[in-house]
């Protein structure tokens, strides 16, 4: 019951995103190509939203894969997406600008 209510309210671990790229996490920018252009993190792969499951065979079920976008909804969908494909190691790492912060 403790459990669900962490979860509910947020009391769960915060994700150490900075240890999972140094331990090779892939960063999956699922923004549009055009934003994608504008800025992304270094290293980050692009593969908008609107095109994920057509290519989800390009990604390994077995890596760490943290999701990003603009502000973090299209990267919940894309690690909702992942978690139904049986990736296991997906973590939402909401707004680029913001993981970046995270990961320096």
């Amino acid at each position: 019951m403790i459990n669900l209510l962490k979860k509910i309210f947020g009391s769960s671990p915060k994700t150490d995103f900075a240890s999972l790229v140094k331990e090779g996490a892939l960063i999956l920018d699922v923004r549009t190509r055009a934003e994608f252009k504008q800025g992304h993190i270094k290293g980050a792969i692009n593969l908008p939203l609107n095109e994920l499951e057509n290519h989800i065979s390009k990604l390994k079920k077995d890596q760490t894969i943290i999701t990003c976008c603009a502000s973090g909804m299209r990267s919940t969908s894309a690690a909702r997406i992942l978690k139904s494909h049986h990736f296991t190691r997906i973590h939402n790492g909401g707004g680029w600008n913001s993981l970046t912060n995270k990961i320096a």
